[in-house]
């Protein structure tokens, strides 16, 4: 079941969800670093974040920073830290908007 806020939103703005879950074709280095030729932007921050856990990039002392490495720095713009609150924004980047 969903929470009632993100019922809301749904319900209120249908392609929010839209944007969320439709495949889209990727870039060359987010097409490499997710091993898929295409995928819906929350499929990819799942992949994403699922790297993070797996390879143990979150900083031990502030959890809301991921240390990156060098397979994470060439999607992220070459960053060497990232907050948690910026990865959406940093993803996002990487999945252009169609034109109307």
């Amino acid at each position: 079941m969903l929470p009632q806020r993100m019922k809301k939103a749904i319900t209120d703005n249908p392609k929010k969800l839209a944007n969320l879950i439709d495949l889209v074709n990727l870039p060359s280095t987010l097409r490499e670093f997710v091993g898929q030729s295409q995928i819906s932007r929350l499929g990819c921050f799942k992949c994403i974040w699922s790297y993070i856990k797996t390879n143990n990039l979150q900083d031990q002392n502030n959890k809301n920073v991921v240390n990156c490495d060098e397979k994470l720095k060439s999607i992220l713009l070459g960053k060497p830290q990232v907050e948690l609150a910026e990865l959406p924004a940093l993803i996002k980047m990487h999945f252009p908007k169609e034109p109307k």
